[in-house]
């Protein structure tokens, strides 16, 4: 039994520092068998052919340029207010700049408005912030807001850069970026500033009954710490969270924009109180805090859409956006499928498959620096075996609307290569067709660039 609750603990420590940094852990398949680009081995011809009939190539993955060759991407998203875009690592450079690359030509062609991505709400408005303002030096609050995730990186400063570009010589038709998740590793003193300041400046008779509940809460430096508090105390300090959320709650002023706000950021602080009462000894437990977590990250996306308008990228890990995930005893049900529940066919989830190359992860089960890694070519029952057989080096396709061979041979769970914060891991099989609406494959990656000083 005590080995037991070694291993779950470990899991769960893993998973929060995942959170920590903004990212997913995800189980990992690696295979280095060869693979050539012909329909040879177990695989029938008749389904690359099939696979073949219903891909599109992709010209490139680099912002940029003509985006003729999404034009049949932008048929498939259709009329979706929220479109997932995954990524099956946390560090690859051709998944960073895709996504730069899609965002940009929705944002032309389709009217999205919104960036958001899987890191901590507070962090994602210091980004948002600085896109509307154009106040600070960018680098270095990409330095701040992505510190120590895997989105610290060149790939991500281009994709801010663009967004405030746009929003200098696009006033009236504005872009945004949000973080949707839980705020760890840290919540810090000014962001509770955000819900207390409103508080006192509006309803000041308020404000000693808040700073009550927040107290012994404000502010968490560091989530890791945190967890080790008894349980017995994270619990009753989530609860006052929620007391606090009340409180703001019931100081509404009808259509007060300052409130609305206020009221958000204080239920951002509930959800990440609640989140760290897991009791990392229980896998019961454990499985509840990421089914929570999802459903708060999908929460958080709907409201943003609501409050803003317009529509949303929604930038995650392929587990996180798709209706499934490979691990569901783990994590019972996902961002995606929360999404699903609640905007029907207006959610539409893209997973990414590749084939070989390189990524950032980490080799140690808590901290650690991401460092480059490197797998080889699929090897036969892996799904990337025979989705790099079809003759295109890139290429996405619509896994609805695919032939009836492609559909069954979709259909059908196989395990594939699967990445998130530790380096290696085992393998999960997932059917492809089950968990995604859209598939695009990647022949070959490389490590995203550390951010500059």
């Amino acid at each position: 039994m005590a080995t037991h609750k070694k291993r779950i603990s470990r899991r769960v420590l893993l998973a929060t520092a995942a959170i920590a940094a903004g990212a997913l852990l995800t189980p990992a398949a690696v295979n280095a068998a060869t693979a050539d680009k012909s329909p040879a081995g177990g695989e029938a011809r008749s389904e690359v052919r099939a696979l073949e009939s219903a891909a599109h190539p992709l010209r490139s993955t680099e912002p940029g340029g003509s985006t003729a060759d999404l034009r049949a991407l932008s048929s498939m998203i259709g009329n979706a207010k929220v479109v997932g875009l995954g990524e099956a690592t946390h560090g690859s450079h051709e998944f960073f700049t895709m996504k730069e690359r899609v965002f940009r030509h929705l944002v032309e062609k389709k009217g999205f408005t919104t960036f958001s991505l899987e890191m901590g709400w507070a962090s994602g408005l210091q980004v948002e912030e600085y896109l509307q303002s154009g106040k600070g030096d960018v680098r270095k609050i990409a330095k701040e807001a992505l510190g120590g995730s895997p989105w610290e990186r060149e790939e991500f400063l281009s994709l801010i850069g663009w967004m405030r570009d746009h929003n200098r010589h696009h006033p009236s038709r504005t872009v945004h970026f949000m973080g949707n998740d839980v705020s760890a590793p840290t919540l810090s003193d000014a962001f509770f500033a955000r819900v207390t300041g409103y508080v006192q400046r509006n309803r000041p008779e308020a404000l000693p009954q808040l700073n009550e509940l927040y107290a012994g809460l404000r502010p968490i430096d560091d989530a890791f710490a945190y967890l080790g508090k008894p349980l017995a105390e994270r619990q009753e300090l989530a609860a006052k969270a929620q007391q606090a959320l009340e409180l703001v709650s019931s100081q509404e002023d009808s259509g007060d924009e300052d409130f609305i706000w206020a009221e958000q950021n204080a239920r951002s602080i509930a959800q990440t109180a609640e989140f760290l009462t897991m009791d990392v000894t229980d896998p019961e437990s454990v499985a509840t805090s990421q089914r929570f977590r999802d459903k708060v990250m999908a929460d958080n996306v709907t409201w943003w859409q609501r409050q803003i308008g317009g529509k949303v990228l929604l930038s995650a890990h392929n587990e996180h956006v798709g209706y499934l995930a490979a691990d569901p005893k783990m994590y019972p049900k996902t961002q995606g499928s929360f999404l699903r529940d609640t905007l029907g066919r207006n959610y539409l989830p893209i997973g990414f498959t590749f084939n070989q190359g390189s990524f950032l992860s980490k080799d140690t089960a808590l901290g650690g620096e991401w460092k480059k890694f490197t797998v080889g070519a699929a090897g036969p029952g892996r799904n990337e075996h025979t989705l790099d057989r079809v003759r295109y080096r890139d290429f996405y396709l619509d896994v609805r609307r695919a032939p009836a061979a492609a559909r069954a041979w979709l259909n059908t769970a196989r395990p594939t290569l699967s990445l998130g914060t530790q380096f290696p891991a085992e393998p999960r099989d997932v059917a492809l067709a089950t968990s995604f609406d859209v598939l695009i494959h990647l022949h070959q990656v490389r490590e995203a660039d550390k951010l500059k000083p």
